[in-house]
């Protein structure tokens, strides 16, 4: 058993403007790094047997920030990465909601396995990022774990240790660089 503790990358401008983020690769801004610093001083005393990353800029920036007072390596993994949104990523919120209207309706019926359109869905979000931690807790047996992620990413690992149904992953995104700590593997159902 690995004890995990994931994090969801400081805050961006899209973040701030309710842009669809997804795989576009937008930096964090200047309060996307005080609050990493901030993260970084009040995990000061945690000691973290590794610490791992998505590829992209917002979290590897993150990861850098809060690894740097452990005097630990970042470890990339492109599976640790944000839902892929598709046609959606760049768009606000209520342009989506208009333009794909019935999409949006579906998405709202069923969330877990709806696509946006060139996107994935949660149900495929939600495999790769539990096989990766699912790798990371055995190459790390007993270990404290740093996952540097994203919103999508850390609530689908969080409705599997919970287990709740994939469906619920929406109402469980945590905030800009909110510590979720996890026991991974989850027990089995």
């Amino acid at each position: 058993m690995m004890r995990l503790c994931l994090i969801r990358h400081g805050q961006t401008d899209w973040n701030v403007e309710g842009r669809y983020q997804g795989q576009s690769d937008v930096p964090l801004n200047e309060t996307g790094r005080a609050q990493a610093a901030c993260l970084a001083a009040q995990l000061q005393a945690e000691r973290f047997s590794a610490v791992y990353t998505s590829d992209l800029q917002r979290a590897a920036e993150t990861a850098r920030i809060l690894a740097s007072p452990q005097g630990l390596p970042v470890h990339t993994d492109m599976r640790l990465r944000e839902i892929n949104q598709g046609e959606w990523e760049g768009q606000l919120v209520g342009v989506i909601q208009t333009r794909y209207e019935a999409l949006w309706k579906m998405r709202s019926a069923n969330p877990g396995s709806v696509r946006p359109p060139g996107g994935e869905t949660v149900e495929e979000v939600s495999r790769r990022v539990c096989a990766a931690l699912d790798e990371l807790a055995e190459r790390h047996p007993g270990g404290r774990v740093l996952v540097v992620s994203h919103g999508i990413s850390i609530a689908v690992a969080i409705c599997r240790a919970h287990s709740m149904p994939i469906s619920q992953a929406y109402n469980h995104i945590p905030g800009n660089t909110v510590p979720i700590w996890l026991d991974w593997p989850p027990a089995p159902n």
